[in-house]
């Protein structure tokens, strides 16, 4: 299984400033096994009516309407009443769009959370109630809720929201929420993750999750919105558009004496992963150092027009050269209009340097442990090279946030390693390029998705 750690290629609206709440919003629900993530969504999609009769009447068994079914598709989840892989369902209210990712819970299924967080804009955190000892006021958190928040952390996802369920199942609903709140903030703020809310919820009544609770001791003076009001409010994720071009090449189309948009040259189409790529730009392709001048611009419909980041695009260069799917086209530094015939034959290095070592915060997700020494292929944008793992430098204990010395990571563990690529790549800090700054590792001998890789 490969997972891909950038957003795929959906045109989501011509609105794309940050807290545009015109555009839709991609958002998962995560957390612990059995926490009513799936329950949750479904409990969204029935409350705004996004759900036809006959698909309703489906899932509804001796007059009980099992919510989970909406999204647990397989047969191996309904037999199991467990969620295996990502489901993605899409609802609209009146002001805005949604596209839900339904993540599974448990820790062997961790790759499929993280597939789901690498393309999100937001996250909703079930916590169960009742598996706390929410009587205590310093309770302990789940390991797997803790794990999937730092997660999202690591994978800047902009907005979190916890989601305090089941509430209605304990005996003193406001003293619960009050304590499993304050352990969540608590938690955030010692891992330094920004909240877009903490809110009590009862995802099986519907309580608080599109209409605010009619109990009103349930929530223990709560005043806030609901989730549904909250995600209404969240910002999606900005575009990489300040930064310089860069675009990694998925397919060249040769030219075709019928097609005359590419003007006896062939197109590089991909998506612009940061930037924007106008006619006229100068540009260095990678590895190869070459550069050359971008000649013409088309976007998906093939229209001549310049495009942004997030945005597919096909490229005609203004010279044949040698490019193929997973070389990288990037800004020059030099300008288009002061390029000359004698700067093509010292090309000049590009606006994202090329690396073979990298260091990088990693979520393993083999079964097998991570050691010193290995060998994966490693997918850098449409690019496959090999990774050698030169040394594991830390893991990240989840339970106290300390970093701590360590020789290998175990299945499911957050580490830092550093690894030797066999060719160079541009790769830059995740915290500055989301495109540029992740990878995933695949073992080559099964073809398993085994870490998603952050560079550091």
């Amino acid at each position: 299984m490969t997972i891909e750690l950038t957003a795929p290629p959906v045109v989501i609206g011509a609105n794309e400033s940050k807290g545009d709440v015109r555009t839709a919003l991609r958002f998962i629900t995560c957390g612990s096994v059995d926490d009513g993530k799936s329950t949750l969504i479904g409990r969204l999609l029935v409350d705004s009516k996004s759900v036809l009769q006959d698909h309703l009447a489906g899932v509804t068994r001796q007059g009980e309407t099992d919510l989970a079914l909406l999204t647990d598709g397989l047969s191996a989840e309904r037999e199991q009443g467990i969620t295996i892989d990502v489901a993605y369902r899409y609802f609209s209210t009146e002001s805005r769009k949604f596209i839900i990712g339904d993540a599974p819970g448990h820790e062997q299924y961790t790759r499929n959370m993280v597939t789901a967080a690498s393309q999100a804009d937001a996250a909703v955190v079930l916590v169960d109630a009742t598996k706390l000892d929410w009587e205590r006021a310093d309770l302990s958190l789940l390991p797997q809720t803790r794990r999937h928040t730092l997660l999202l952390q690591l994978l800047r996802v902009p907005s979190v929201v916890f989601a305090v369920n089941k509430l209605d199942a304990v005996a003193d609903p406001a003293l619960a929420f009050a304590h499993i709140r304050d352990g969540l903030q608590a938690f955030a703020r010692e891992a330094g993750i920004h909240t877009a809310g903490v809110l009590p919820i009862s995802a099986l009544k519907g309580w608080n999750v599109v209409e605010a609770g009619q109990h009103d001791a349930l929530w223990c003076g709560y005043e806030g919105p609901t989730l549904l009001q909250i995600l209404e409010s969240l910002p999606v994720t900005p575009r990489e558009t300040e930064l310089p071009l860069a675009f990694p090449v998925q397919w060249v189309e040769k030219f075709s004496s019928s097609n005359d948009t590419s003007q006896g040259r062939r197109i590089f189409w991909g998506r612009v992963a940061t930037g924007q790529v106008a006619p006229g730009t100068r540009v260095t392709l990678l590895p190869s150092g070459q550069s050359a001048v971008v000649a013409r611009v088309l976007d998906h419909a093939r229209v001549p027009k310049i495009v942004t980041a997030g945005h597919s695009a096909g490229i005609a260069l203004d010279r044949e050269l040698d490019v193929s799917r997973g070389d990288w086209i990037v800004a020059s530094p030099t300008a288009a209009s002061a390029a000359t015939e004698d700067d093509f034959e010292t090309p000049p290095a590009s606006a994202w340097p090329t690396t073979r070592e990298v260091h990088a915060t990693i979520a393993w997700l083999d079964d097998e442990p991570l050691v010193a020494g290995r060998v994966y292929w490693a997918l850098h944008g449409h690019r496959w090279v090999k990774a050698k793992v030169k040394r594991v430098v830390e893991r990240l204990n989840i339970q106290t946030l300390a970093r701590e010395e360590a020789a290998q990571l175990e299945p499911n563990a957050i580490g830092h390693v550093e690894l030797a690529l066999q060719e160079p790549i541009p790769a830059a800090p995740f915290a500055k390029s989301r495109a540029l700054g992740s990878m995933i590792l695949v073992d080559a001998a099964n073809h398993k998705t085994a870490g998603a890789v952050l560079v550091r």
